[in-house]
């Protein structure tokens, strides 16, 4: 079983290292085999310098390509080079490695094609919780999942997720630029895939300037707009 984490990174200097490093030592504790990629989406700090320094296994966009394209070119490459199951996984730190296994067991048992990691499950919240605006972007965008796909997703912008080699296929040719997570989630419910979430504790990104702190706020806060894409 090829299972690959997909980790698309702009402007990670800080924190790339680290979560490159985290995936190596769990790997080593677990006696697992989980490859990564690391999709520099045009970085403008030293995220490929260092990247490039420490050999870390990577693919340097020539300019920002966005969260969506990051994503599916990790995609593309998981298409091409076979593998069965593939993780988006933060650059960021927020991420869990601990809970791979606990997102890959549906798939492996057939019981989905993506699994989503919630924070919002009720009686297993993440201790993390965001900010008051990006739950409350959440949360209308859940509502209007449930209206359009008869379907309750808590946390429809996580970005913990996993999906199976029929999904891998399917994305690498086609996945959203704007608002990737819950078009996603959408297209994959509209068409009959099976989608399901599993709890998962999340950690607060490492570091993060306030200014980027208020613009990820109102860009989820507008991600409530992508309803459209349902009616």
């Amino acid at each position: 079983m090829k299972i690959l984490l997909i980790i698309p990174a702009y402007n990670e200097e800080d924190n790339i290292l680290t979560v490159c490093n985290i995936i190596k030592e769990y790997n080593k504790k677990t006696n697992q085999k989980l490859d990564y990629v690391v999709i520099n989406d045009g970085s403008k700090d030293n995220t490929l310098k260092i990247l490039q320094d420490n050999n870390l296994n990577c693919i340097d966009l020539i300019r920002n390509l966005g969260i969506g394209g990051a994503v599916q070119t990790g995609y593309k490459y998981a298409f091409e080079n076979n593998y069965d199951i593939a993780i988006q996984f933060d650059g960021d730190g927020q991420h869990d490695i601990n809970y791979v296994k606990k997102i890959c067991e549906p798939i492996l048992k057939k019981e989905a094609d993506m699994v989503i990691g919630s924070r919002y499950i009720k009686d297993e919240k993440s201790k993390f919780q965001s900010t008051f605006m990006r739950r409350l972007g959440a949360n209308i965008i859940s509502f209007f999942i449930k209206i359009c796909c008869t379907k309750k997703i808590t946390d429809p912008t996580s970005g913990f997720r996993a999906v199976n080699k029929k999904i891998i296929e399917l994305f690498s040719e086609n996945y959203p630029k704007e608002y990737p997570e819950p078009e996603s989630t959408v297209s994959l419910l509209v068409n009959g895939y099976n989608v399901k979430e599993v709890s998962v504790n999340m950690n607060e990104r490492k570091r993060w300037g306030v200014f980027n702190k208020v613009l990820e706020d109102s860009r989820l806060y507008d991600k409530s707009c992508f309803i459209n894409y349902c009616w």
